[in-house]
């Protein structure tokens, strides 16, 4: 049986089913990320395009164009970041996990670009860092 996942935003005037596997969550701590969901970190995961279906609110799906090959999809009316589609991986989006409805057992898995992370924020878990995106 296919994994399937339910998610909306803040109003719930978006919600999204993802009929797959949610993949490796990781936090970042970039300050485009930091900026977009107003937090210390974004924790996302990487969901096939394929996978991913708006059931209701698509109207209110838009996108910002944060740098020349990423770009941000929120809720126009409540502002809750979804997605984040990135030009490299055409084939993949990347969620917010703060979206989702439907109770994840995933533990996020390392952090990303801590160079940039908050100086009001530790970081106290014993999960990898990485000043930088990996290799």
């Amino acid at each position: 049986m296919a994994e399937v996942y339910q998610g909306s935003c803040l109003c719930q005037g978006i919600r999204y089913e993802i009929h797959g596997k949610i993949g490796d969550i990781v936090e970042c701590h970039c300050q485009r990320c930091r900026k977009a969901n107003g937090t210390a970190y974004a924790t996302n995961a990487p969901i096939k395009v394929a996978d991913f279906k708006i059931v209701q609110g698509e109207h209110l799906l838009k996108k910002y164009q944060s740098t020349p090959t990423t770009q941000r999809c929120f809720c126009a009316e409540c502002g809750s970041p979804i997605i984040s589609i990135k030009q490299e991986t055409p084939d993949l989006y990347r969620l917010r996990l703060g979206t989702l409805d439907t109770p994840l057992t995933q533990k996020p898995t390392l952090h990303i670009f801590t160079a940039y992370k908050a100086e009001w924020d530790d970081i106290c878990d014993q999960r990898p860092q990485y000043a930088e995106r990996p290799e």
